[in-house]
C-alpha cells in the first residue's frame, strides 16, 4: 500500500474529503518523526512500537579489495509489531 492509497482509505472510512485525510495522515507521520528525532519511544497501542535503536561500530571488509574496515556507530529507527498486529499476522 503506497501513501496516497493510505490517504484514499482514510478518505473513505472516515468521511473526510482527500485533501483532510491527506493533511491528517502526514500530521501522524510527522509526529511520529518529529518524536524520534528527539530520541522518544512511540508506542501505538494495538499495533506496534517505533524507536530509535543503535548499532555500535564493527569491522566489515570492502568487497571489491578485501580491505578491512571500520563501520562507524549510528542510530536508526526501528518497529517492534504489537501483539494484537502479530496474531492478526499468524
Amino acid at each position: 500500500m503506497t501513501k496516497n492509497e493510505l490517504v484514499e482509505k482514510v478518505a473513505k472510512t472516515v468521511g473526510l474529503t482527500r485533501k483532510a485525510s491527506y493533511e491528517a495522515v502526514n500530521a501522524v507521520f510527522a509526529n511520529i518523526r518529529d518524536s524520534l528525532a528527539k530520541n522518544d519511544k512511540v508506542v501505538i497501542t494495538g499495533f506496534g512500537t517505533f524507536e530509535v535503536r543503535s548499532r555500535s561500530s564493527r569491522t566489515g571488509r570492502n568487497p571489491q579489495t578485501g580491505q578491512s574496515i571500520k563501520i562507524p556507530s549510528h542510530k536508526l529507527p526501528g518497529f517492534t509489531a504489537g501483539k494484537t498486529l502479530r496474531r492478526l499476522i499468524k
